[in-house]
């Protein structure tokens, strides 16, 4: 793999291409708009959102900011828990909007969650996936497929940005944020400019093998985004990765903290002090720091934009990073050691 050419690799083509996929990402919410209104008109007693995976990754940091934007209790469950564990899951009384995430449209336990929310009639779904004409895009009241966000690669980069973008455009939609959505157009072009202007402080990292473990801090809607950074490290270069709620890293988890440590801090402005004073504890005790957020960061966005909608901008620098790794340690970054692009399950239907 050391001689393979970056520009060979499917992965890296994705991670580049990605602004793209979040413009029509945007542009298929809004096209969407009535039929998300009309699906909202429904009194639920709850909103959750499923996938398994990065999807159920995404489902954490998708349900946190659609709370603080409406208002609505929600939450992120795996979809094998719902397909097991229902009754953990739903509320009692009142009918539930469940938001289903699939970049194939065909995982499993997806599917069987989903089959049987409808089948025991416990609300209306919407469906949010990269390819249409598979099972789970045909499923909800509201199907919303963005092709853009296809990938030949294993590990989810430009999918999963690009339903993330979707979900929060959704939110802001039923929130009657139209502020927010404007907004949201200017997102491709902050995207492009912070690769361009990151992509070899990525590298530099990704490629330092005297760091043996990573960790991914994130707090509220960034929870989820950390977990999803953790899960690139992993599957792309086999490394030991884990991620945590910022102030949840100083009770216990910072005693593997030590020179061969990167601890990655996905900053907001509203806790910034809180956030960043974990940061520097870490760095007295022998780790290496990265920040990155919107401004006084190590990799700053410098976009301007409402913090509820640049969230994602905290994908692609990651994405790069945990890509240079795995070309570092001659790995293949398309076809990460014992996994596949859709997981399903024998002997399911």
């Amino acid at each position: 793999m050391s001689s393979r050419h970056r520009a060979e690799t499917a992965t890296y083509s994705e991670i580049l291409t990605q602004p793209g996929a979040w413009q029509e990402a945007l542009e298929i919410v809004t096209q969407q708009t009535d039929a998300l209104l009309a699906c909202w008109a429904g009194d639920y007693a709850n909103v959750i959102f499923t996938g398994c995976g990065s999807t159920y990754y995404l489902s954490l940091a998708a349900a946190a900011l659609f709370q603080k934007l409406t208002g609505r209790l929600a939450k992120g469950v795996p979809g094998g828990e719902l397909m097991m564990y229902p009754t953990a899951a739903y509320a009692s009384e009142g009918p539930t909007l469940l938001v289903a995430l699939s970049r194939s449209a065909e995982t499993t336990e997806t599917l069987l969650a989903v089959k049987g929310f409808l089948q025991h009639q416990r609300g209306d779904v919407i469906t949010v996936t990269n390819y249409g004409h598979r099972p789970l895009a045909e499923m909800g009241m509201v199907n919303l497929v963005i092709p853009a966000g296809q990938e030949r690669s294993v590990a989810q980069t430009r999918s999963f940005a690009s339903m993330y973008v979707a979900t929060t455009a959704i939110a802001a939609t039923l929130a009657g944020r139209q502020d927010l959505l404007q907004s949201m157009h200017r997102l491709p072009e902050h995207g492009q400019r912070l690769i361009a202007t990151y992509e070899g402080s990525a590298q530099a990292l990704g490629s330092d093998l005297a760091l043996d473990r990573f960790y991914f801090l994130g707090s509220g809607p960034r929870y989820g985004l950390a977990c999803e950074a953790n899960l690139k490290m992993k599957e792309m270069s086999l490394t030991h990765s884990e991620p945590f709620h910022f102030l949840e890293f100083r009770h216990g988890p910072k005693s593997m903290v030590c020179s061969s440590a990167l601890v990655i801090g996905l900053l907001s402005q509203t806790n910034f002090p809180s956030e960043a004073a974990v940061l520097r504890e870490m760095q007295s005790l022998g780790a290496r720091t990265l920040s990155i957020g919107e401004s006084a960061t190590d990799i700053a966005f410098a976009s301007q934009l409402p913090a509820p909608v640049r969230n994602v901008l905290y994908l692609p620098v990651l994405q790069l990073m945990a890509y240079y790794r795995a070309l570092s340690k001659n790995l293949d970054p398309d076809h990460p050691h014992n996994l596949e692009a859709v997981v399903k399950l024998e002997g399911e239907s």
